[in-house]
């Protein structure tokens, strides 16, 4: 199937002007207001990377070309939301909690088992990717959203074309997901890195004033909280390492779990996940250098992260190595909700059972990694590039 589809994506012609992608997003929502102009320099950054990459498939560019659509247009109807009840600003986002770490590091399960709180917000994988809907849509005779619809079938289509990706990090409809996927409709995250190799790309958004676009993600998160509430959130992303100080002065009331892992582990696990997908996404699988890019884009959000963990509080931040997610998490969570000023209650305590009892690790599965069979790295050069790390967090070897 995945050759097929790639055979007839060949000879589509992609275009990745800025202007014609804007042009469509208007046309899409009937809308043009896209709120503040500075977004365009950093859309020009973004699309010109994806173009520039010459690895790319034509279906990944294709793939590329509708997200960057529908980032714009989903920037389109905020403005709109914006525009129509502007108290949507006075809007509190109260004592979140977020979990940062790297990828592959334990940062999903625990955010979805925070998740499961009922008393608790957090963002679906299905409203990360439409979080507004186009005036006039709302939910069929059934209740059934069609944003939530629209990403069912996606996912379905995408278990066709990769079925070992929910082994690995299966992102079905309602799979809390990163919010960096909102912030992206600021054009302002590192999230593209995943999708493509785009190096500068990496160094534009790394030069960012990401106070700026931090507050714009707030001001996301009031939308949607005015949409369909609570008021606590729980976040997460790897992304929060490099980006402590616009974090913690976005959101000073936050409580902060940071997730722990050999980054040997992070980094065999991510770069296997990102390979499998290369057999659509690139021209051509190249292992050592997708290997030599992770490792440098992880020793840079750690070094990131060493630098700056004490600018939140011990008062308001715990530690968690990975092998303490184990299935006994209720005591790490007693002392991260009692940081948060929250109480846990019975029912809060019943939601987390039930969801460690139907999510034990592996429940899709297990695969088995070979960094040096696989990526020509063995786990001692790949770990002499962060002793930092181990220096500074109770890590254990895992590879």
């Amino acid at each position: 199937m995945q050759r097929e589809v790639l055979t007839q994506m060949e000879n589509l012609s992609v275009d990745l002007d800025p202007a014609a992608l804007i042009a469509e997003a208007m046309q899409k929502t009937g809308l043009d207001d896209f709120g503040s102009d500075d977004f365009h320099p950093r859309l020009g950054a973004y699309a010109g990377a994806v173009d520039a990459d010459s690895g790319n498939t034509n279906l990944n560019r294709f793939i590329l070309r509708n997200r960057i659509v529908r980032l714009l247009s989903q920037r389109l109807l905020l403005t709109d939301l914006l525009r129509r009840y502007p108290e949507i600003h006075d809007v509190e986002i109260e004592r979140p909690i977020i979990v940062v770490g790297l990828p592959r590091s334990g940062t999903t399960h625990l955010v979805n088992l925070i998740a499961s709180d009922p008393s608790r917000r957090a963002l679906p994988y299905w409203e990360s990717q439409e979080p507004f809907p186009m005036r006039g849509e709302g939910p069929d005779v059934n209740g059934v959203d069609p944003r939530f619809a629209r990403s069912v079938a996606e996912h379905e289509s995408a278990k066709a074309m990769t079925p070992l990706v929910q082994n690995m990090h299966d992102r079905f409809p309602q799979a809390i997901e990163e919010e960096v996927e909102i912030l992206d409709l600021d054009f302002a995250s590192y999230v593209l890195e995943w999708h493509c190799r785009v190096p500068q790309w990496r160094d534009f958004y790394l030069g960012l004033d990401q106070d700026q676009h931090y507050g714009y993600l707030r001001t996301v998160l009031k939308a949607l909280t005015f949409l369909r509430g609570p008021r606590q959130w729980v976040l997460k992303s790897p992304q929060h390492c490099e980006q402590l100080g616009p974090l913690t002065r976005t959101f000073p009331d936050a409580t902060v779990a940071f997730t722990h892992r050999d980054p040997v582990a992070v980094i065999q696990s991510a770069v296997t996940m990102l390979a499998y997908g290369d057999r659509i996404r690139r021209t051509e699988i190249d292992p050592e250098g997708l290997v030599d890019y992770w490792i440098d884009r992880i020793e840079r959000l750690l070094r990131a992260c060493v630098r700056d963990r004490d600018l939140i509080g011990p008062d308001r931040s715990v530690d968690i190595g990975f092998h303490q997610l184990n299935g006994n998490e209720i005591p790490i969570l007693e002392t991260l909700y009692g940081y948060n000023g929250t109480a846990l209650t019975e029912d809060t305590r019943a939601a987390f059972a039930r969801y460690l009892h139907d999510n034990p690790r592996g429940k899709h599965g297990q695969i088995r990694y070979d960094l040096r069979r696989h990526f020509g790295r063995t786990p001692g050069q790949v770990r002499s590039r962060f002793g930092f790390y181990f220096d500074r967090f109770d890590v254990r070897e895992e590879a």
